[in-house]
């Protein structure tokens, strides 16, 4: 835990002068607070016995000091509120950086098993509370203390039996926060799986709102939307019942504090050892030492939504990438494109079995290969190790004759485009999209590389053109049109490896002929892998290999396939029978 609170408080480093004068302030404020109870008792135990000119003179004079301690505990307060709170979101950026970076580092065998609501649960909602935490923790705490201290050390000048009256309540106060901060420490963190759930949901259900309309089964999302707002409901009902118990239960002992101090200073007055102005004093400073109690309860309260956070922020900072550079690694440029599979085999972690077993191809520089086969049998997963989305479980993938593990990483994929079947497009605009290939690239370059695609006729058919907003996921574009962007990207990029991963698959055949002449254009002089299911789509191909779950079981041009009459053959015969 000591571990984990250190890595805690070492966001405060860059902001220490604001946490430091954050604390003067709060050290300040509580000490007008403080003062001001024994400003009225001089008041009322001397000013009145002095001679009225004397008295009106001592009262204003005491009365204009009030107002700047106010005006005082004004400025301390607005520091506290304004630019505490500005540390707390300052804080609460650099841990959403950190997090959202490492995020950027984790690989494709991370993203198969979350769900993105988790995630984005994690650097929200936890992060909020980690910075509330960050910023009112210290200070509530610190200025708690000088006033329970503060109290005690002034009421124990006044009357040493009263203050022991007033302070007897506190041991118990203790023990009840402790045990019931302990049951709700358990009650919060249900409460964030479960609010995590409801995010995963929702943000599955919005993303596939148009398959939800297709099928209307609105109700059946809303069902099971309500299921998980059941089951978030029942894990508050857990929470708030120990959160009621200890907010009453402790109000009822800080109302205890004064029922007790009454009842003794009444009695102390009948026997000559208290004074009345004792009384007034000691009712004064209750709600100096009663309010600090329910605030260090508070604190005790968002220490555990805030410790929780930040538990669950470690958790994800915790996960090492599993693909990364090694110390070692070497800086390529542009690389020619010769590659070379040498006994490679894969499997996933989670299943020992193997997808890939003892892959052995060369591909040279510039050439044209085609993977065909059933669905299953890794056509997908041979070309996701060119670019280390996924690790070999065994043997080596060269480029130019090197271990692509021995070469940066940024610099591998930067030598690979990749065009999918699920094409992403983000908000924004057609510009900023085609852009993303290459960040810096001119408005010329885009327009170029557009061209090259074959998509600058549709575009320049929209009202605003390249500056044209695409909506979420590119919404307002059909399938070819949205490939043909994703094509532009490459073309910019402009790298010396291809991979096509069923790019044409999901188009009607008018889309399928444009965008196929986008990717051959694209290829020319690249090495390209391509992974159809439309045969007619590799015709053209030099080289097509065909898988199956025993690996390669034929490689040729697509006429010496078919003379071979094998599984390339049939495969063949099947997809035009259908």
């Amino acid at each position: 835990m000591w571990e984990k609170i250190k890595k805690l408080l070492a966001y405060y480093g860059p902001y220490k002068f604001l946490l430091f004068s954050d604390l003067f302030f709060a050290v300040v404020g509580a000490m007008v607070t403080l003062a001001i109870p024994l400003i009225v008792r001089y008041i009322t135990s001397e000013v009145v016995y002095f001679s009225p000119n004397e008295a009106n003179s001592a009262i204003l004079r005491l009365g204009i000091f009030l107002v700047i301690l106010v005006l005082i505990e004004y400025g301390c307060n607005y520091y506290i509120a304004f630019l505490g709170h500005m540390m707390g979101a300052r804080m609460e950026a650099d841990m959403r950086s950190d997090i959202f970076g490492h995020y950027q580092k984790l690989t494709f065998a991370f993203y198969d098993n979350q769900k993105v609501g988790h995630l984005l649960s994690r650097i929200t909602s936890d992060l909020f509370d980690i910075s509330e935490l960050l910023h009112h923790g210290p200070e509530d705490v610190l200025i708690s203390v000088i006033k329970i201290v503060g109290s005690f050390v002034i009421l124990l000048q006044i009357n040493a039996k009263l203050t022991l009256v007033a302070f007897a309540f506190l041991p118990f106060m203790v023990v009840f926060a402790v045990h019931y901060n302990k049951k709700m420490k358990r009650a919060f963190s249900q409460n964030r799986a479960r609010i995590a759930d409801i995010n995963s949901q929702i943000e599955d259900s919005l993303s596939g709102i148009r398959v939800v309309k297709s099928f209307a089964n609105e109700g059946e999302e809303l069902k099971k939307f309500n299921v998980g707002n059941d089951r978030f409901v029942e894990s508050k009902r857990t929470s708030y019942k120990y959160m009621g118990i200890y907010h009453s239960g402790l109000n009822a002992m800080t109302t205890l504090v004064t029922v007790g101090v009454l009842v003794a200073g009444g009695s102390f007055l009948t026997t000559g050892t208290a004074e009345v102005t004792d009384l007034i004093t000691f009712l004064l400073y209750i709600s100096n030492f009663t309010e600090p109690v329910k605030k260090l309860v508070n604190s005790a309260e968002q220490f555990q939504n805030g410790y929780t956070g930040f538990e669950r922020f470690l958790e994800i900072l915790s996960i090492a990438p599993d693909i990364t550079d090694k110390p070692d690694a070497v800086e390529v440029g542009n690389l020619q494109g010769d590659i070379e599979f040498k006994n490679v085999s894969f499997h996933y972690e989670d299943n020992k079995e193997k997808v890939l077993n003892h892959i052995n191809l060369k591909v040279h520089a510039g050439e044209y290969m085609a993977l065909v086969g059933p669905s299953g049998v890794g056509k997908t997963t041979l070309c996701s190790l060119i670019p280390r989305f996924y690790e070999v479980s065994e043997g080596a993938i060269q480029i130019d004759g090197m271990d692509v593990r021995d070469m940066k990483l940024a610099n591998l994929r930067n030598n690979i485009g990749i065009v999918q079947q699920d094409v992403y497009l983000f908000a924004g605009t057609i510009m900023d999209n085609i852009r993303y290939g290459k960040p810096g690239a001119t408005d010329a370059e885009v327009i170029l590389a557009a061209k090259r695609a074959n998509a600058h006729e549709f575009i320049m058919a929209f009202p605003d053109g390249y500056d044209t907003d695409i909506g979420q996921r590119g919404v307002k574009l059909s399938g070819g049109q949205k490939q043909r962007l994703s094509i532009a990207r490459v073309f910019l990029k402009n790298p010396p490896i291809l991979i096509f991963d069923e790019a044409t698959s999901a188009l009607d055949n008018e889309s399928e002929k444009v965008v196929q002449q986008s990717l051959e254009e694209l290829a020319k002089n690249r090495t390209t892998f391509v992974i159809a299911h439309r045969l007619t789509t590799i015709r053209n191909a030099q080289r097509i290999l065909v898988l199956t779950e025993n690996g390669i079981a034929e490689q040729g041009t697509h006429e010496e396939l078919l003379a071979k009459k094998g599984v390339y053959e049939s495969l063949y015969h099947m997809h035009f029978q259908s």
